[in-house]
């Protein structure tokens, strides 16, 4: 399997937190539908699914998935919806009362009993009405809800785009290989390595960085995108050992880099297209869920050498702008090592 998960530096105005977030792989040549037209559904090893229609200036991202109720709010307000929905009031010392709940989860005036703030006021939260909670409060509300540090840290930084009412514009990062990262990827073969952007795009690779990703290589360069493989291409379920977590995994890094950035093209154009054809993916958007860090061992599945466990390491090169770099090894000697040779002969770099 071959998604990484990975620690960076998210660059957006008046932040300087960092956002853990997962690294995927990439596929191939699938059209992001325009605004209007309707798009080809879930793909899973090459069936599609039922299309889905996005109204003119509207976003999947916000559109997609969410309820009535939840489109007319914020990103903050919406992910507050989604972990209220989770937490059962007897968990947190509440009588639920007689009769069944119309929703799941705790109703809104509980939390603002759990997070000593009225009613009224977190609910204007939730819908977005309320635009300047302070520190306090939002830390007493992820209290309420029980999120841990990783999702407190997330709800921070929704907290800032929702404050500023709208969220400014960042640019979209440079998909230029420097000169010193292309001398990288040679110099580390037999190792595969590559370059990757914050929206997962492969723009550089040594052969047994591009062949790891079985199949990755019959997609035209311009195409090749790792959180696109790992949601919609037909061998990514047989590659990644555990292709359910890397899966999880993409979502939970997408949402906190477009949480962070939620006005980017780069990223809203590839959760439109993720939403839109991936069922799967689309289930653990509308969970709201982010995770923590993890870059350690990945194993492969590969058609041609075999089952491979690896070590991966994700770095952000100085000057890389907003690039990448990612790189696996095993301990010479050892059969994974071998596979990685015979990668390495496979072909040439990107």
């Amino acid at each position: 399997m071959w998604s990484v998960s990975m620690h960076s530096t998210s660059e957006h105005s008046g932040s300087d937190r960092s956002d853990g977030h997962a690294v995927a792989l990439s596929l191939g040549p699938l059209a992001i539908p325009r605004q209007g037209e309707s798009c080809s559904g879930a793909v899973r090893g090459g069936a599609l699914g039922p299309p889905k229609t996005f109204p003119a200036g509207a976003s999947a991202v916000r559109m997609g998935t969410m309820s009535e109720e939840s489109q007319a709010g914020t990103e903050f307000g919406r992910y507050l919806q989604a972990r209220r929905a989770r937490i059962n009031p007897a968990d947190v010392g509440l009588n639920p009362g007689p009769g069944a709940r119309k929703t799941p989860g705790l109703r809104r005036e509980e939390v603002g009993v759990l997070s000593g703030i009225s009613a009224d006021y977190y609910t204007r939260l939730e819908r977005g009405k309320e635009t300047r909670p302070s520190r306090a409060v939002i830390d007493a509300v992820a209290r309420a809800l029980r999120l841990d540090e990783v999702e407190q840290d997330h709800l921070h930084g929704l907290a800032g785009p929702a404050v500023r009412h709208l969220a400014e514009r960042v640019a979209v990062p440079s998909r230029t290989v420097s000169p010193g990262l292309t001398l990288m990827l040679e110099s580390l073969r037999p190792l595969p390595a590559q370059v990757i952007n914050r929206s997962y795009d492969l723009l550089g690779a040594n052969p047994s960085g591009l062949h790891l990703f079985a199949g990755l290589d019959s997609w035209p360069a311009s195409e090749r995108n790792i959180a696109r493989y790992i949601c919609l291409h037909p061998m990514a379920r047989d590659v990644f050992a555990d292709w359910d977590d890397q899966l999880r995994s993409t979502a939970s890094g997408l949402r906190t880099l477009l949480g962070a950035n939620p006005d980017a093209p780069d990223l809203t154009n590839l959760v439109d297209e993720l939403l839109c054809k991936s069922s799967d993916f689309a289930k653990l958007w509308e969970r709201h869920e982010v995770l923590g860090y993890s870059n350690s061992h990945r194993t492969f599945r590969h058609p041609q050498v075999g089952v491979i466990s690896l070590g991966c390491q994700a770095l952000r090169p100085v000057g890389g702008l907003g690039q990448y770099f990612v790189t696996y090894f095993a301990d010479p000697g050892t059969p994974d090592h071998d596979a990685l040779v015979l990668l390495n002969m496979a072909g040439h770099p990107l």
